[in-house]
């Protein structure tokens, strides 16, 4: 049929032209005494071709069929296309391998190293009472649920653990997943759909760009924690636009960017959320049990009232030192996801011994708020020790536990200067036996922001651990470094 059609217009164009002649006066003719004239002519021409093109085959097959011997050879000759590309050696991701808990001291390759590379901000990991309660939990319940959560698959100490958070940060409810970095990118698409406006910083990480895309909702970014820009986006957006009034409009921001590790101004995004009228979804996997007086997070740090953000979430394996994810907001907010959100809807429940030691953690960050005192000094004691590294410095908030380093001067490429940070991180490792890590981004990834060095303080880290560490930075970007200094 496709093949027939454009011969059939051609053909149609050319009888056209013959109809006009035969529309003449004297272009008549007389069969058994009817006068016809000529475009009928024309137009059985044309039906005749039609029908003789719809019933020719598209499609001869060969006189002679092939042989074996030709068929072999043909596979042989084949090649099929690979399944993906070649793996580049500069994209081939070679991580020391850890032999112990990622404590702030492990062990890699036998050696007892210093644990800069594990975000264990607490450190919590190790701790005899969260191993307890794991240990209980394990000889209670085994180990997995075997079920998703709406298919036999809650346990009491699903509903225990999301009623301690949601009591823990003072919101109505709170619901559980089981996978840190699914919950973001789960809760996005399960709130915003095709035709909303979401309004995004554009150093957010992977899982919440995930989300973003997953939600196919119009996507539009702001320069990098920079409420100027934002609040720009937002008034281009909604001013003078009637269409806008009446979607759903959202702001998604970091608490603590991963890839920078600055802290975002909540009490402006507040102001400006209710200004032009947007939600606000807050992802606080690196504040949460970490910001805040008695580690309540970004809320509690700027005193905005916790019912002023609509949608917060944040993974349990960071200051919990346990794993899987949570979301907190009002019921209605919850009881959405519980059967709107993929990750909570389709995946098995989280581990019951990974619930109970998050419950655990939260305890034991209430009866010892003092931990968050220890973080903070270490905090500062590592600011201060490398805000004269040579060729480095720290771009993150002051607060941060992540302290994030980039290059004073860029080599202009990406790529050459994450290969010389890349350097630097395995030289401290071999030669100092110090663990730190550079923030190598998947292909995936499509935060624009510097490549750098990211060290994750712990409150379990020592006066020694930061001395050696700075020292060893110091030491060996010099070295490195020598050319862009």
């Amino acid at each position: 049929m496709d093949m027939a059609l454009p011969v059939v217009n051609a053909t149609a164009a050319v009888l056209a032209r013959v109809s006009a002649a035969f529309n003449a006066p004297f272009a008549r003719a007389v069969v058994f005494g009817v006068h016809i004239d000529g475009h009928l002519v024309v137009e059985g021409l044309l039906i005749a071709v039609i029908v003789f093109q719809l019933s020719r085959k598209s499609y001869k097959p060969p006189k002679k069929p092939l042989s074996e011997k030709e068929i072999d050879e043909l596979c042989d000759e084949w090649e099929p296309e690979p399944l993906c590309p070649a793996i580049k050696d500069g994209a081939r991701i070679d991580t020391p391998m850890l032999e112990s808990a990622a404590a702030p001291h492990t062990t890699i390759d036998g050696k007892e190293v210093i644990n800069f590379a594990s975000a264990n901000y607490l450190g919590l990991i190790g701790n005899e009472k969260i191993i307890d309660s794991c240990v209980g939990s394990l000889e209670k319940y085994g180990v997995g649920s075997c079920g998703p959560r709406g298919f036999y698959g809650t346990i009491d100490v699903h509903l225990d653990c999301e009623a301690k958070i949601a009591k823990f940060l003072g919101t109505p409810d709170s619901i559980l997943y089981s996978y840190g970095v699914s919950t973001i990118f789960s809760v996005i698409p399960a709130f915003c759909k095709k035709g909303d406006i979401i309004v995004a910083d554009e150093g957010v990480h992977w899982a919440v760009q995930n989300g973003l895309h997953l939600s196919r909702s119009t996507v539009v970014y702001f320069k990098h924690n920079d409420m100027a820009s934002l609040a720009h986006t937002l008034e281009k957006l909604t001013r003078g636009n009637k269409r806008a009034e009446k979607i759903r409009r959202y702001i998604v921001v970091e608490s603590i960017y991963q890839n920078s590790g600055q802290i975002v101004p909540l009490d402006e995004i507040v102001r400006l959320k209710e200004k032009y009228r947007f939600r606000v979804i807050l992802e606080e996997s690196h504040s949460f049990g970490v910001l805040g007086q008695s580690g309540r997070g970004l809320a509690e740090h700027y005193g905005v009232p916790i019912d002023k953000i609509d949608i917060i979430t944040a993974g349990m394996g960071n200051a919990l030192a346990t794993d899987g994810g949570f979301c907190t907001g009002s019921v209605r907010v919850v009881d959405h996801q519980r059967l709107s959100s993929s990750g909570y809807v389709f995946s098995a429940s989280l581990p019951p011994y990974l619930a109970s030691a998050a419950v655990s953690a939260v305890n034991y960050l209430e009866e010892n708020p003092s931990v968050l005192a220890e973080l903070r000094s270490n905090i500062a004691l590592l600011h201060k020790e490398l805000s004269d590294t040579p060729g480095l410095e720290i771009a993150s908030h002051v607060l941060s536990p992540i302290v994030f380093l980039k290059l004073k001067k860029s080599s202009g490429s990406s790529n050459t200067d994450l290969d010389l940070l890349e350097t630097i991180a395995e030289r401290v490792l071999k030669e100092d036996s110090v663990f730190i890590v550079a923030s190598k981004r998947s292909t995936l990834d499509r935060c624009k922001l510097p490549v750098g060095i990211r060290l994750f303080v712990s409150a379990g880290h020592t006066e020694s651990d930061i001395s050696k560490v700075s020292s060893s930075l110091k030491r060996v970007s010099a070295s490195v470094l020598s050319d862009y200094i």
